[in-house]
């Protein structure tokens, strides 16, 4: 099929091999980022030794990322049902092909947490956008199923190729190879969507909400980098007590100008919702678990242990393999039986791993790492389909993908406060170099994993009961029935 008219057909158009061919190319930019970000994790201690940054320092290498990216994630959304999906995608891509190369240039980490935040920026253009591409491409209910269900298995094949392919690549080529290799991998997925993906827009396209989103990022960038480098410039500090006000207004301010915009960034009537809210709590609760988890655990295994990058992914491989089976049959199970088995599979899994691995130890047995990796593996791994089914289910269809936004972005919020608050508990009780301290301080990081667990069984049972299911009709119906008031439109905003 040539160029001209991949690009001039209808999505609904498309004969089978060419939607198939257009899932390829978008699950092939959730791979690169997956690898990616795992990736960066395991190659955090050479980082430090090559560019001599401090501990704080590595907390931004992630959370630069992470902040971003759940900064703009809704904002993406809106902007690619606007202008165009593919054009979008597009885009993304390339500027997360050069954040990626200019993090391989990096001469210090300034310049590396920069180029992490550009990287964010094209990636906030990826997932959710590839999957409006996939959503509107496949307009069979089963062949959508299908299509969901392979992109999924990607974020899990990801997880699972990440340790191994980033250690491999960190110990033969050197921590900057992990960026090189996104650079060919996001031009070739540029070129095949330009052949093969058609242009799509919304048939009505969200009003910009600036003041949102505004308000979200200085929430965000503020509490995120209070957490951070609270320990070191000190918690009663000018400067981190006006981070930690400034979130806090902009938290008031969200909550007071949202429900009053037309067509706001943050649809605050969603949490009226008991579903809704606990599937938001949920994802933060267990994103920050897992964030949290990958960056303390690869400082503990290279730093503490002295393993190499390629032998500490092979040793995480029993989570990523769990959690990549355990994603679909997570799926299968909240199709029949609902969120709340997952949920409490999710919890227990989680805090099983908590309580083991609050004895580490600098010999602690790789077969008791082990144990901890697969059961956290577990716990995660079914996690993702409960909060997904629960924060779209309840909501009116015209309402879904605002409400998936929300979802995801929630997801990357609890990343980056997981590696913030991990972090900064852990060091400001770590004595001495990382080889002799990090894992008797890690103990508080993981006491806090472990309490996220107990905050997802206490989700799980309060979201599933008969005054949840009462809240979300309630809400459905006002979603439909009662239209949201609203503000004068803004200049821009049209």
């Amino acid at each position: 099929m040539t160029a001209a008219s991949s690009s001039t057909l209808a999505p609904h158009e498309l004969d089978r091999r060419h939607r198939l061919l257009v899932l390829g190319i978008c699950c092939m930019s959730l791979f690169v980022v997956g690898i990616d970000v795992t990736g960066v994790n395991l190659a955090l201690p050479s980082i430090n030794k090559d560019l001599g940054a401090s501990f704080s320092q590595l907390q931004w290498v992630v959370d630069a990322y992470l902040l971003v990216l759940a900064s703009l994630l809704m904002l993406s959304g809106s902007v690619a049902d606007r202008v165009g999906r593919r054009r979008t995608f597009q885009v993304g891509l390339l500027l997360f092909g050069l954040g990626s190369a200019l993090c391989s240039l990096s001469t210090g980490p300034a310049m590396l947490i920069s180029a992490r935040g550009l990287q964010a920026i094209g990636g906030s253009m990826l997932n959710p956008v590839a999957m409006s591409i996939i959503t509107n491409t496949f307009h069979n209910v089963r062949e959508r199923a299908q299509a969901i269900g392979v992109w999924g298995g990607t974020i899990g094949l990801s997880m699972a190729m990440g340790p191994v392919v980033g250690g491999a690549l960190v110990d033969a080529v050197g921590w900057r190879s992990i960026f090189w290799l996104n650079v060919p991998i996001v031009l070739l997925a540029a070129l095949l969507a330009a052949r093969f993906i058609p242009e799509s827009k919304a048939a009505h396209a969200r009003r910009f909400d600036p003041i949102g989103q505004l308000l979200v990022i200085v929430l965000l960038a503020t509490l995120t980098y209070g957490i951070i480098e609270g320990r070191a410039s000190g918690w009663g500090s000018p400067v981190i007590v006006a981070c930690f006000v400034a979130a806090v207004l902009s938290l008031a301010a969200l909550g007071w100008y949202e429900p009053r915009c037309r067509e706001p960034l943050l649809e605050v009537r969603f949490f009226r919702s008991v579903p809704f809210s606990g599937s938001v709590v949920s994802a933060v609760l267990g994103f920050s678990a897992m964030g949290g988890f990958l960056f303390l655990n690869t400082l503990y295994l290279q730093d503490s242990r002295g393993f190499s990058p390629f032998r500490a992914g092979l040793l995480t491989l029993p989570m990523a393999v769990m959690t990549a089976v355990c994603a679909p049959i997570s799926g299968r199970i909240v199709g029949a039986r609902g969120p709340r088995v997952p949920m409490l599979v999710a919890g227990a899994g989680i805090i099983g791993s908590a309580v083991i691995l609050t004895q580490l130890s600098n010999t602690t047995s790789l077969w008791v790492l082990g144990l901890a990796y697969f059961l956290f593996g577990l716990g995660f791994g079914m996690l993702n389909a409960p909060i997904t089914n629960t924060a779209v289910s309840g909501m009116p269809r015209s309402q879904a993908g605002t409400a998936s936004a929300i979802a995801s972005t929630s997801r990357q919020v609890g990343s980056s406060l997981g590696v913030a608050i991990f972090g900064a508990m852990v060091f400001a009780r770590m004595q001495g170099p990382a080889t002799s301290g990090l894992a008797q301080a890690s103990h508080v990081g993981w006491v806090v994993m472990g309490l996220s667990g107990v905050g997802l069984l206490i989700m799980a049972l309060v979201t599933t009961g008969r005054w949840a299911a009462r809240s979300e009709e309630s809400v459905r119906h006002y979603l439909v029935d009662e239209p949201a008031p609203a503000i004068p439109a803004r200049s821009g905003g049209s």
